[in-house]
């Protein structure tokens, strides 16, 4: 190199931030090899000569560190000039970066902003002496003349206004060129008279709501959304621009705070069955019901560009719960729709403080990418009130600098608008629909604002934030803001916004819907209409011709030509073919997915999750195989139903809680379809027990919310240690109650056989919890026919199997689950004949006809047993004894035998767990 050449580029030190350069001059060249200087475009042909793809972007560019040449960068043009032009290219990349540090975010002026030395002149190697100097540089663009000057006050204007972005992290060139060219080149575009009015409409709207009812309802909790009010002028433009763009039906999953005004303003319910809950009328269809402000409602709204079904999620406390379950309902829509992501998406809105502080936030938009959870993308809006709960201070909020921080993990844009600007609120709306429709990626909306009230009506937040409501207080709303820009500008007169603020009071009293509605319900019948009060006891047949078994069992043992399995999953393979020509029994793997086999044959869509559940967990299932050779896959069970996509399973992500929760919104928004969820062990389920709580086991009493999921649970006792042994049975009977949900053990391939048929073909849809098999997998006992499968049903009660005379019986054991193989080995090595093993095999809804037609043979015998191998405090008997007990006669006794009460589900040295299980079931067995 020259001397000027090297020194200018010592001065650009390449090392650092002026990387950018680099890269934003090679991505002009990958767009357009001739916009580039000569020199620079012979550099990049030579570095990406013998490259078959130009997306080796960065290794060429650490190429270009180590062989700077004068044909470089610099051309034909001066050197010092250049040298200054890549300090300046480094300031305008550091604007991008840095940019929102320096933003007027907040309205309240309360957040600390620090300094942001990269957006200095001093940082970059230039002064004041340079701001008339006339710079023309790749990549950007921006009108009038480009003095640094002008390039300044341009990104000063793009990037540290009252709407920050964002999105520098996100590696993705044209997406980052996207949100220049909208930023530093379109600028924020202008909006006419009407238009305006329309959004001062909003914000008078949403602050008439609370004001209304906070007169007329003092003290009761409402969550008010009074200080984040540009929330639903956001909201109403987002579903403008999604009409606009083809959406037709938009999902949408918030927490309290704001909700009645987004149900009032945005779906239209009408403020008098708001006025009625508030006024403690109900609905006497629920049993129980729930608080207002966890309600869900559904309408189709009129837009500009046609009709958008809006759809409002019930939601319990548990604030980010509902994203995932949004985002199943949305997939199963889609799906409806031939997996069309542009005609249903997702909206979520969040509370600042629970974004950043609950991990199924994190687990959510973790899955968002991912080919078993992907929905083309959905926007989420963080009401950022500064405040969670009584802390606002950032360093007992979060480890980020941001509340959506967590969002990056995704590569997601994030914008941080100032609440009080609502055009600039606008403006963020428009970009957030467009890019969701041109990437079809997630986006996050940070809408700073404050939170006029305590948590609730009835708190005082001056006790814990003294100075922010000082500022609260003395506060101007942001319809009174806007209307005071509206009034400089000419656009209204003096009083006019007063005049809306009353007419919309006005027509809160008259109590109809507010907004332009299709049509409105929380209940639209369609495909939920034939499930919905069906009686539980059905008497529905799951049995199938043996021809049409053998026809599916036989297509499920073929491989494609050329196809090679691994070595023993080819033995599986081929025992399963086995097994079809009744040369073997039928084993629990082949029983299950031979019932999956039926069903795709009769077009019923299959969804099926977990963490290993392609293979299963214990290597049962095998419903993907591996080309050992090719590394490909073969999916048998897809060849079976009569249409694509029919049967769909995926290992899931490393999660429970959000994924249980998405397949529980995906089966509430299609009950004609079977999903399933495995937990990769039945302990892994408590890290999702806010979805069995306020989901699965209580929606129905509380929201009127039917759902068919089905959960497979791996349970039982094999010395595993205490982590891999209990799914937790007694929880999920604590819950059961008015039939709510159902919980099975089944004990035989055939069983499972039925269960999974009963589950669809049953005329009513109750969530499914079934605590499956380890060790049975592959139990020499635990078999079944294939005439068990198509001539069977399932029992509920297994009754005696092995002929012992009934009058020579002096005990009867009750149990459910794999204790019963245990009990039937001992009782055969003991030769004991006089007592009978009765198998539970669903525990609720509790069997009672079933058992006591099964109990009536033992009339005689006095001796009863409940034998299980959990714990005396877990697992059924604290809850089965109470509805076995009033089946038996007066002098009949019900002894327990098990394990001791312990707080730990099982045993952790094998030794101990031996001892124990050999203990539990020479004690059911013993003599009187």
């Amino acid at each position: 190199m020259t001397s000027a050449m090297e020194s200018a580029w010592a001065s650009s030190e390449l090392t650092g931030l002026n990387s950018a350069y680099l890269e934003s001059l090679y991505e002009q060249y990958l767009d357009n090899p001739n916009s580039v200087d000569a020199g620079s475009r012979a550099y990049f042909e030579a570095l990406t000569r013998g490259q078959t793809s130009p997306d080796k972007k960065h290794g060429a560019i650490q190429e270009a560190f180590r062989h700077l040449s004068s044909q470089a960068i610099l051309g034909s043009v001066e050197a010092p000039l250049n040298a200054k032009a890549v300090q300046v290219m480094n300031l305008i990349q550091s604007y991008r970066s840095w940019g929102h540090l320096k933003a007027k975010i907040d309205p309240l002026n309360l957040m600390k902003r620090a300094e942001v030395p990269e957006l200095s002149l001093s940082y970059h190697g230039l002064s004041t002496q340079d701001l008339e100097t006339v710079f023309e540089l790749p990549g950007f663009h921006i009108s009038g003349e480009k003095t640094l000057k002008n390039i300044i006050s341009s990104l000063e204007s793009a990037y540290c206004g009252s709407l920050a972005l964002e999105y520098m992290h996100m590696h993705e060139s044209q997406e980052r060129k996207f949100f220049q060219e909208r930023l530093e080149i379109l600028k924020t575009p202008s909006f006419s008279p009407e238009f305006r009015k329309k959004i001062l409409q909003g914000l008078i709207s949403a602050d008439g709501l609370e004001k209304f009812l906070g007169m007329k309802y003092a003290g009761q909790k409402r969550f008010s959304l009074e200080g984040g009010d540009a929330l639903i002028p956001l909201v109403h433009q987002i579903i403008e621009e999604a009409s606009q763009a083809g959406i037709e039906h938009v999902l949408m999953g918030m927490a309290h705070r704001g909700r009645l005004n987004v149900l009032v303003n945005i779906l239209g319910k009408p403020p008098a069955d708001l006025l009625a809950e508030f006024e403690g009328k109900h609905s006497s269809d629920l049993l129980s019901g729930d608080v207002k402000y966890h309600n869900g409602f559904s309408s189709e709204i009129l837009t500009s560009k046609g009709s958008v079904h809006l759809a409002l999620a019930f939601n319990p406390s548990h604030l980010e719960i509902v994203a995932p379950v949004v985002e199943g309902a949305v997939r199963a829509k889609q799906a409806k729709r031939e997996f069309n992501r542009d005609k249903v998406m997702g909206l979520h809105m969040h509370g600042d403080a629970a974004f950043a502080g609950q991990g199924v936030v994190m687990e959510t938009l973790n899955m968002s990418q991912t080919r078993a959870y992907y929905t083309g993308g959905s926007i989420h809006i963080t009401i950022n009130n500064q405040v969670g709960f009584t802390t606002s201070e950032v360093q007992d909020a979060r480890s980020s600098v941001y509340c959506t921080g967590v969002a990056k993990m995704t590569e997601c844009p994030i914008f941080h608008v100032n609440g009080d600007d609502i055009e600039a609120v606008i403006r963020v709306a428009q970009l957030a629909l467009e890019y969701r429709m041109t990437f079809h990626k997630d986006v996050v909306i940070d809408l700073v604002c404050y939170r006029t009230h305590g948590h609730n009506e009835a708190d005082e937040p001056a006790a814990t934030q003294p100075l922010m409501y000082q500022e609260i207080r003395k506060h101007p709303t942001p319809w009174s803001i806007y209307a005071e820009k509206l009034l400089q500008a000419g656009l209204i007169q003096a009083g006019e916004a007063e005049a809306m603020f009353k007419a919309y009071q006005v027509n809160l009293e008259k109590g109809q819907s507010l907004v332009d509605l299709v049509q409105s319900g929380q209940k639209g019948p369609g495909v939920w209409a034939r499930y919905f009060k069906t009686a539980w006891d059905d008497k529905t047949s799951t049995q199938i011709e043996m021809s049409k078994l053998l026809e599916i069992a036989q297509k499920l043992d073929q491989l494609p030509a050329a196809f090679t399995p691994q070595r023993q999953v080819a033995k599986v393979l081929q025992d399963r073919a086995r097994m079809t020509r009744g040369e073997l029994p039928i084993n629990w793997g082949y029983a299950e997915v031979l019932a999956y086999g039926t069903l795709l044959k009769d077009d019923v869509l299959i969804r099926f999750t977990g963490e290993d559940v392609e293979r299963g967990t214990f290597s049962h299932r095998h419903a993907v195989i591996h080309d050992q050779n090719k590394g490909e896959t073969y999916t048998p069970l897809s060849q079976i139903a009569p249409r694509d996509q029919r049967f769909i399973i995926h290992n899931s992500v490393l999660s429970e809680l959000a994924v249980l929760g998405f397949e529980y919104g995906y089966a509430c928004a299609n009950p004609e379809a079977l999903v399933i969820w495995e937990a990769q062990f039945g302990d892994f389920v408590n890290m999702a027990q806010p979805v069995i709580d306020q989901f699965i086991s209580s929606a129905e009493e509380k929201w009127g919310r039917l759902c068919g999921l089905m959960m497979l649970l791996p349970h039982g006792y094999e010395g595993m240690g205490a982590e891999h042994s209990s799914a937790r049975l007694e929880r999920f009977l604590q819950l059961c109650a008015n039939d709510n949900i159902q919980v099975c053990v089944p004990t035989t391939p055939a069983q499972m056989f039925h269960l999974i048929r009963r589950q669809v073909l049953r005329p009513y849809r109750k969530p499914l919890v079934v605590m499956t098999p380890k060790s049975l997998l592959r139990h020499p006992a635990c078999i079944s026919s294939l005439e068990d499968l198509a001539k069977g049903e399932y029992q509920c009660v297994i009754p005696e199997t092995h002929q012992q005379p009934i009058e020579k019986v002096r005990r009867v054991i009750l149990c459910q689950g794999k204790v019963y193989y245990d009990l039937l080995a001992e009782r055969e090595e003991s030769k004991i004949t006089d007592i009978a093993i009765i198998r539970l095999e669903q525990l609720y809804p509790f069997p009672r006809k079933a058992l006591e037609f099964v109990l009536k043979p033992y009339a005689k015998v006095k001796d009863w047993v409940w034998c299980q191998e959990e714990p005396e405090n877990q697992g059924a008997w604290l809850t089965i004894q109470h509805d076995i007990q009033p089946l038996l006669l007066k002098d009949q006794v019900l002894t327990y035998s098990g394990r001791a009460a312990f707080a730990s589900p099982a045993a952790g040295y094998a030794s101990l767990h031996r001892e124990q299980q050999t203990a539990l079931v020479k004690q059911a067995l013993r003599k009187a």
